[in-house]
C-alpha cells in the first residue's frame, strides 16, 4: 500500500510539473509577440510605451498655455507694425540716396520678417486670429489692440510722400518716419515686458527694445541729431 501511495504522489507531481511547463511555454510565446508584437505581455509593453510618449493634443495644449491678454495684444499689434516697417524698407532700393540708409532699410527688413512669422505662429497656437495682410496697408490705424495710440504707424499721406521721394529727400523722410515708427515699437515692447506672461514674447520685446533703441540712435546720427 505504501508503494501504491508513493506511485500516486509521483504521478501527480509529474502531471503538475507538466502543466506548469505548458503554462510557461504559453507565456514565453506571448512575450515573443509574433510578427506584430501586439499580443500578450508584448502588447502591454507597447501600450505602455505609447502612453509614455506625449500626444499631439498634449503638445498643442502646452503651446497654448502660459500667455495672457497682454501677450495677445502685443502679437496682434506688432505684426501689422512690423509689416509696415518692412513696407517702408522695401521702398529704399532705387530711392535712397545714401548707402547707409539703404543698408539700414535692408537690416530692418531682415530682422522684422522672421519676427512677423514667429508672432503669427504664437497667435495660431493660442487659437487667436492673425491680422490679415491688408492690415499693414491701413496706415491711418492707431492704438492697435490696446496700445493706446503709441504705435508710430504712418498715415496714408506720409506713405505716399515717402513713395514719391528720392535721393536726399527720401533719406530724410525715411529716417524721420522710421524713428517715430521705432519709438512706437518701443512703447509696445515696454508694455509687453511689463504686463506679458509668455516668456518668449517678453524675450522678443526685450530684444526689440535693445535693437531698435540702437537703430534710433543710428538714425538720429544720420539725421545729424546725434
Amino acid at each position: 500500500m505504501k508503494i501504491e501511495r508513493s506511485l500516486v504522489r509521483r504521478t501527480v507531481a509529474v502531471a503538475a510539473a507538466g502543466a506548469t511547463a505548458l503554462v510557461l511555454a504559453a507565456c514565453g510565446g506571448a512575450d515573443d509577440g509574433g510578427s506584430d508584437g501586439s499580443a500578450g505581455h508584448g502588447g502591454h509593453s507597447a501600450a505602455a510605451s505609447a502612453t509614455a510618449s506625449p500626444t499631439p493634443s498634449a503638445s498643442a495644449s502646452d503651446a497654448r498655455g502660459g500667455h495672457n491678454a497682454a501677450d495677445v495684444a502685443f502679437a496682434k499689434g506688432m505684426i501689422p507694425h512690423h509689416r509696415q516697417a518692412v513696407e517702408m524698407a522695401d521702398l529704399a532700393p532705387g530711392r535712397a540716396g545714401s548707402p547707409e540708409v539703404a543698408k539700414l532699410a535692408a537690416e530692418i527688413k531682415k530682422a522684422q520678417d522672421p519676427e512677423i512669422r514667429t508672432l503669427s505662429g504664437w497667435l495660431t497656437a493660442w487659437g487667436e486670429e492673425v491680422p490679415a495682410e491688408g492690415a499693414a496697408m491701413d496706415h491711418s490705424s492707431h492704438g492697435m489692440d490696446g496700445m493706446d495710440g503709441m504705435d508710430g504707424m504712418m498715415t496714408d499721406q506720409e506713405m505716399r510722400g515717402l513713395e514719391d521721394a528720392s535721393g536726399e529727400a527720401f533719406d530724410t523722410a525715411f529716417l524721420e518716419l522710421m524713428v517715430k515708427h521705432h519709438e512706437g515699437a518701443l512703447a509696445m515692447a515696454e508694455t509687453e515686458r511689463a504686463d506679458g506672461a509668455f516668456a518668449p514674447a517678453r524675450k522678443m520685446a526685450a530684444q526689440i527694445i535693445t535693437s531698435q533703441s540702437a537703430e534710433i540712435e543710428r538714425m538720429n546720427g544720420l539725421l545729424g541729431k546725434g
